[in-house]
């Protein structure tokens, strides 16, 4: 099966639980159309470039996927129909990446890296 990466920002008012939530439900929406999440990470709240609907911030999302396109297409309309949910960003990659996203790597990890170029 194809993979994926899904990157989504829901609504700053919502709690940590919440945003935690909507990971779990878009999880179970692949898993009931045949596919399954590798791997998921809450990014956090996290200050966005320019408003969107209104807000500043916004409850950051990031999903590893391994599913049919159908899947994918079913999950990404029911994002983009659900209230809580400002933006969606499907990848289709040729691999997943070993271990933890950029964003949740270290600070230390990061630094270490721009002083080695």
């Amino acid at each position: 099966m194809p993979l994926y990466e899904h990157t989504f920002i829901a609504r700053q008012d919502l709690s940590n639980t919440q945003a935690e939530s909507l990971i779990e439900h878009f999880s179970t929406v692949l898993a009931d159309n045949g596919g399954k999440v590798v791997e998921s990470e809450y990014w956090g709240v996290k200050t966005m470039a320019y408003k969107i609907n209104k807000n500043r911030k916004g409850h950051y999302a990031y999903l590893r996927s391994d599913a049919p396109a159908t899947a994918v297409q079913e999950m990404e309309r029911l994002m983009r129909l659900h209230e809580d949910v400002m933006r969606v960003l499907t990848i289709k990659v040729d691999a997943h990446e070993e271990g933890p996203s950029v964003q949740m790597q270290k600070r230390d990890e990061r630094d270490s890296r721009r002083e080695r170029r």
